[in-house]
């Protein structure tokens, strides 16, 4: 047997909706949002689940406390898995902060490893907050199923540092809408990827949501 870490992504909030930039800010699921996490505790139920990991927002905590529920489990939070922090763009939508931070904007495009959003966090630094988290679960658990309830770009960098994916690239490589399920199975030849940005759980109402 091994260890198989799950990477759910938060169920839709008002920002993912609309596509506007949510680091820092802490908003709440929408209803919708909150039936995603609900689908997901009801489809993963039966699974054997080790431990359940969550950052610490509102929004990760929502969508983790049901499956904790349905097991039994204890959630264990870790700032470490927070969102990427978007600085001066929190709260904005991409087209004003293309006018008003172009060359912020260019340089993030361009190479977002190193060049954060204004007053925010570059890739790198997440990587270094969100890696030992993952470090952690290995150590912790050499066999099972962990749960990691995170973040957009944290899952991406995550999955980019996992699979020897330039981290620059996290934005272009790999796309995990709201409440999508990425499994990486550890083994003796190190992480591999089995399931990438999966929402088939939920039902087709809740999958055909437009947002980011």
């Amino acid at each position: 047997m091994s260890l198989k870490i799950y990477l759910l992504r938060h169920g839709e909030t008002e920002y993912s909706r609309r596509g506007a930039y949510c680091g820092a800010l802490d908003p709440e699921l929408t209803p919708e949002g909150s039936q995603m996490a609900q689908a997901f505790a009801d489809a993963y139920r039966s699974v054997s689940w080790s431990a359940i990991y969550a950052s610490p927002m509102k929004r990760t905590v929502a969508t983790a406390q049901p499956l904790c529920e349905a097991v039994g489990l204890p959630m264990q939070t870790r700032d470490g898995l927070k969102e990427i922090g978007y600085g001066a763009w929190e709260d904005k939508e991409q087209d004003d902060v293309r006018v008003r931070y172009e060359q912020d904007y260019i340089r993030w495009l361009t190479e977002p490893a190193w060049n954060p959003p204004t007053d925010g966090e570059t890739a790198v630094q997440v990587a270094s907050r969100a890696l030992p988290i993952i470090s952690e679960i290995e150590s912790n658990y050499k066999n099972g199923n962990v749960l990691v309830v995170s973040h957009k770009a944290t899952i991406r960098i995550i999955l980019c540092s996992l699979m020897g994916i330039d981290t620059g690239r996290y934005r272009d490589r790999i796309d995990t809408p709201a409440a999508s399920l990425s499994i990486v199975k550890f083994d003796v030849h190190g992480p591999m990827l089995e399931v990438l940005g999966d929402r088939n759980y939920m039902p087709e109402h809740l999958r055909n949501r437009v947002g980011t």
